[in-house]
């Protein structure tokens, strides 16, 4: 998946923007969860993906259509870093009747990228 854009801040601030599509971002949290496209045998590697995820989705989730991996992508973030986005970015949400389901889970998938990003950079 070399197509994918760098995770950084900026990144993550065009994904709230929308300047990156549904299709990217699914990939994005695919990718840092550990799931790996095998174009050979056109099916996914889930080696690197963590056991409660793999049991419960042996192919990456779409976070974008459906709620429960989304929810439990959320569970996933520590307490601490949950408010990220509006600590890190200065994000402020949504404005009540501008957003729907999609919003929010892109909102969700932003946030735990953002946290692998900071739990992660440390680690680089």
């Amino acid at each position: 998946m070399n197509e994918l854009p760098s995770l950084s801040t900026e990144t993550i601030n065009d994904i709230l923007n929308e300047k990156i599509d549904d299709e990217t971002v699914n990939k994005m949290v695919w990718y840092y969860l550990g799931y790996r496209y095998d174009k050979s045998s056109q099916t996914w590697d889930n080696s690197e993906v963590e056991t409660s995820w793999k049991e419960e989705y042996p192919e990456p989730p779409n976070f974008i259509e459906n709620r429960p991996p989304t929810v439990k992508l959320t569970r996933s973030i520590p307490k601490e870093n949950k408010q990220l986005l509006k600590e890190k970015l200065g994000f402020k949400g949504y404005k009540i009747g501008t957003f729907g389901p999609r919003d929010t889970r892109r909102a969700t998938m932003a946030n735990w990228l953002l946290n692998h990003l900071v739990t992660h950079s440390s680690q680089s």
